[in-house]
């Protein structure tokens, strides 16, 4: 990949900055990292690389063609992540208009823009350009606990606005490439979890409602089964689809790591009495159960074999020493969360 511009959205946020940091750390590509900076996203996630001559940031709005055709057009990527994207369930429910208009309109905007400038690059520029659309194992919807793991051919059935946002962006993107000849791949990952995370998400939000004294929400029974996959396994994931993943191809990428949410809950309250203990009791007396969310999936799990087989990839971290990584950056990045709205 060297001498390769990548052009990254979504880079500010929390996937997405922990790949520009992989990208700088692995390879000489020079990087661009287009975001919007919505709540979720925060350049403090990439302060210790802003300084590097092979990194740039453009604020701008995947959903804006004209801005989206001028960021083609100057940085002269080789290869595209596509990364920028509402994914928190919750708020779908709430604003599900937002969720259409970036995860589809914006993914739209992308491609179209993309195809523009790939059709002016010279023939070995266009064959070895790549956009790598970043997408969830939640399109395909829910498993019975006797149900066999997702894979490439499950059929889509998403039951939520975030997911069904995110299916449309899949089938845009696969279309472009059968109908154009757009160079595309799809990846669709489970649970993210790690560092940088912002606290809207069940780990990061459980680390810190325990360690601000507030409750800790559990949806339902708690029993909703989860495929966890740490950040730092999936940018590496991601990067080996870009660097041998065949065109056109979609790979599933799963931690291998399925817990309930209950039992996560449960966890990470029992490492958390154990290296900041309470004066009295356990973190456990915080939990609480809530209403359960509308079209919450029952059970998540992927079957990784494609990209195992084909690009080499497999999880290094398991869940327990990710959970514990994950937790001792909370403790010590507590500004991280203090003024966090989650």
């Amino acid at each position: 990949m060297s001498s390769l511009r990548i052009l990254v959205t979504g880079g500010a946020g929390f996937i997405g900055s922990h790949l520009i940091r992989r990208l700088l750390t692995t390879t000489d590509a020079e990087i661009l990292n287009v975001d919007i900076l919505t709540y979720a996203g925060n350049l403090e996630s990439l302060r210790d690389v802003e300084g590097s001559p092979r990194y740039r940031f453009l604020r701008q709005d995947i959903r804006d063609i004209v801005g989206v055709n001028a960021a083609y057009v100057e940085f002269e990527p080789d290869q595209v992540v596509n990364l920028a994207a509402e994914s928190h369930v919750d708020r779908s429910i709430t604003f599900p208009d937002v969720f259409v208009q970036t995860n589809v309109w914006g993914t739209f905007t992308m491609l179209e823009a993309g195809r523009a400038y790939w059709e002016t690059l010279p023939s070995k520029r266009r064959e070895r350009f790549r956009f790598l659309h970043i997408s969830t194992d939640e399109v395909y919807g829910s498993l019975s606990p006797t149900d066999a793991p997702f894979c490439e051919e499950t059929p889509y059935m998403p039951h939520n606005p975030y997911s069904a946002s995110k299916a449309a962006a899949d089938h845009l993107v696969r279309t472009w490439h059968d109908t154009y000849g757009f160079p595309t791949l799809i990846t669709n990952c489970s649970n993210n979890y790690g560092p940088f995370q912002y606290p809207e998400k069940l780990i990061p939000w459980t680390i810190t409602c325990a360690l601000r004294n507030k409750p800790i929400t559990i949806h339902g029974d708690g029993g909703q089964i989860r495929d966890w996959l740490f950040v730092e396994d999936h940018v590496v994931a991601i990067q080996a689809a870009l660097e041998r993943g065949s065109v056109g191809r979609c790979y599933l990428v799963g931690g291998e790591n399925q817990y309930t949410v209950r039992e996560v809950v449960g966890m990470i309250c029992d490492i958390l009495d154990k290296c900041r203990p309470l004066p009295n009791g356990s973190y456990r007396q915080q939990i609480v159960q809530v209403a359960d969310r509308p079209g919450n999936d029952r059970r998540y799990a992927i079957d990784a074999k494609r990209i195992r087989t084909e690009l080499g990839w497999g999880r290094s971290v398991n869940f327990e020493e990710g959970l514990r990584r994950t937790i001792d950056w909370y403790l010590d990045h507590t500004a991280w969360f203090t003024d966090a709205d989650g």
